[in-house]
């Protein structure tokens, strides 16, 4: 059975290439742009994986953390945070919100692929 990744970012491109390392990877993908789509599709679809940007418009990445950890069926899912926004400062508030990795973007297929071979095995 193929594992649910949902890949929550704005940027078409980015949405585009984790798209393809996913499907490459087996995976069936679920895509949001915002943070309002993302909270909304977990819900519905309850994936195995999260890929989150943090730089989100409609509350921003470190509040989809936030609402992800007050519903129960959500809370273990594991986050895969992606960001080029400054890693000093938001890996670990990322990784005290419940985030399991934090990759800087622009990452490789083959940076991508590595984080996420654990989750999809």
């Amino acid at each position: 059975m193929l594992k649910k990744v949902l890949v929550i970012d704005d940027d078409p491109i980015a949405r585009q290439i984790l798209n393809a390392v996913l499907r490459n990877n087996n995976a069936e993908v679920l895509m949001a742009a915002d943070a309002l789509a993302a909270v909304s599709l977990a819900q519905k679809h309850k994936p195995d994986l999260i890929i989150l940007d943090l730089g989100l418009p409609a509350g921003g990445g470190h509040s989809v953390l936030k609402r992800l950890q007050m519903f129960p069926a959500l809370s273990g899912i594991p986050v895969l945070v992606i960001s080029g926004l400054d890693r000093a400062e938001n890996e670990p508030l990322a990784l005290a919100a419940g985030a399991v990795a934090y990759i800087e973007k622009p990452a490789s297929p083959e940076q991508l692929t590595a984080a996420i071979e654990p989750f999809l095995a």
